[in-house]
């Protein structure tokens, strides 16, 4: 695990311990962090679980410079050491993958790694030194990063391969993971983690955020658990069960599975024929993609992040052109429709990236409550809003879907992923849609809010709701469903139902093979 002369295999020094004591926090009406005390050794992966709102994100940020804490000290192999800024932590061997990604869109891999450092060449660019780096790093940890890549060309996925390639480009001996897999697919979680573990056997200390029990399980040695911003405890990771981190999460029993009872399934609601489309490049990105959701039914999306799960969302909801074929809801064609047509039609979306496409992130609770209804009854009347029916409408939404927010008027920027995103689920419940399309409705959310999210699901198939269920969290999809639809390049491979096909067919028709082939060898 240590290498000679103390050093990682990039030549930098390792990292021995780092240790987080007595942390305060707060934020107007938060105490995010409350005299917490942590700590990290080299070699190890220890994980930072804790529910959306307990403080983990808080605590990192301290640790990469973007916080100051009221109280505390932190110490870099045994000696006090002060973090003003990212760059001071950097200096000092830290390194941070953020749950929301830090590039910049419209530049390249290279460019975005370069970014903020001093070029080998003075005043000149050496964007080919840096590019030889990356790939470097790339074979190293098999990343598969191509420098010459446009930011905003590459899918969830990918972006998340070049944070890391950042991070390991400026030499992080100490690595932050905020929800790394968050994006990923299983396979790619799979890949990752092999990285993971070597970038730890060279000598690393990793820090490892996630909601995802299994993940705790599958890669780390020890685990910390916040909860409303106190250190519940730390523990080996293999004395304790799922159950019992649950627990310390959440402070109750939590229901780790889900149960889909049987509901009278209804007509279709949704129908997609043979629908086309192009992304900008005019390359296709959906190809004759065809299904129908019925009433009271769950149709699950699996896929390989990148395989037009999101053209597909996008194009129901109006935000992408179909070039070929239909979208009905109810019978009505509503092909190209704008959004504002397929919200007034009966259709509610909960898009995959909710800060970049669910909400606003600079606007209040209340007034993200109200998006796209703002201009109807009782909201307002055609001139003025009607701020007292605005307060009420999100005051109920805030307690009947148990949003943690110090109060309607905070900005929804400050309020912890899962509380957004249950936000943004009861605003589209709200509406009392026919069809409702859940994109990645779970992603990046703790186990607490899964559990609320998932019921709440349940609760509206069993009321007879249509829902489109696109997620790369096979354990989401086949947990959900009552029919699984799987594409691969925009295409459809096959639709199965859930209680009849296994994660490991799945698979198969997710790289790209047609069901009936699938069956036919199993």
């Amino acid at each position: 695990m240590a290498q000679e002369n103390n050093l990682l295999p990039s030549g930098l020094p390792r990292i021995e311990s780092l240790e987080m004591r007595g942390i305060v926090k707060k934020f107007p009406g938060v105490l995010a962090n409350d005299h917490v005390n942590f700590d990290v050794k080299t070699g190890e992966i220890h994980a930072l679980l804790g529910e959306n709102g307990a403080g983990k994100s808080t605590l990192m940020k301290i640790l990469y410079g973007l916080y100051q804490p009221e109280e505390g000290e932190i110490l870099l192999n045994g000696r006090p050491i002060t973090i003003h800024s990212p760059t001071d932590s950097i200096n000092h061997g830290i390194g941070m993958i953020h749950q929301h990604f830090m590039l910049v869109d419209n530049v390249t891999v290279a460019e975005n790694v370069a970014l903020g450092l001093k070029s080998s060449r003075g005043l000149r660019l050496d964007l080919d030194v840096v590019s030889a780096r990356i790939r470097e790093l790339a074979d190293k940890y098999g990343l598969q990063v191509d420098p010459q890549a446009v930011i905003s060309k590459l899918a969830v996925g990918e972006r998340q391969r070049v944070e890391i390639v950042k991070a390991l480009y400026r030499g992080a001996a100490l690595l932050v993971l905020d929800e790394p897999t968050a994006v990923l697919t299983p396979q790619e979680v799979d890949d990752i983690f092999v990285i993971f573990k070597q970038m730890a056997a060279d000598g690393h200390a990793l820090i490892f955020i996630s909601h995802k029990l299994n993940e705790i399980f599958a890669l780390t040695n020890r685990v910390s658990v916040l909860r409303d911003g106190k250190m519940i405890g730390t523990v080996n990771t293999a004395d304790v069960t799922k159950a019992d981190l649950a627990n310390m999460m959440v402070g109750r029993e939590v229901l780790l599975t889900r149960h889909r009872p049987p509901v009278t399934v209804g007509d279709a609601r949704l129908e997609v024929v043979n629908i086309s489309a192009n992304n900008d490049d005019d390359k296709p990105v959906l190809k004759n993609v065809s299904f129908e959701v019925k009433s009271g039914e769950i149709l699950g999306v699996a896929g390989v992040s990148g395989n037009g799960q999101r053209p597909l969302a996008e194009a129901i909801a109006g935000l992408q052109f179909v070039a070929d074929g239909q979208i009905l809801l109810e019978g009505q064609n509503v092909t190209n429709y704008t959004p504002a047509q397929m919200f007034t039609s009966g259709l509610s979306y909960i898009p995959e990236e909710r800060m970049h496409d669910g909400c606003i992130k600079d606007f209040s609770v209340e007034e993200n409550a109200i998006l796209q209804d703002y201009v109807r009854r009782p909201y307002s009347n055609w001139i003025f809003l009607a701020f007292n029916q605005i307060a009420q409408h999100a005051q109920k939404l805030i307690e009947s879907f148990n949003v943690k927010t110090p109060s309607r008027e905070t900005p929804i920027k400050n309020l912890s992923g899962g509380n957004i995103q249950k936000l943004i689920l009861a605003r589209e419940l709200a509406r009392e849609p026919r069809v409702l399309i859940a994109a990645q409705p779970t992603r990046g959310v703790d186990i607490g809010a899964t559990e609320y999210i998932h019921n709440q699901l349940l609760h509206q198939r069993a009321e007879g709701l249509a829902t489109l269920l696109i997620s790369e969290d096979l354990d989401e999809v086949k947990a959900l469903s009552d029919r699984i639809m799987v594409l691969f390049g925009g295409e459809v491979m096959g639709i199965v139902r859930s209680d009849e096909v296994t994660v490991e067919q799945l698979g198969l028709m997710m790289a790209g093979e047609r069901a009936e082939q699938v069956f036919a060898a199993a």
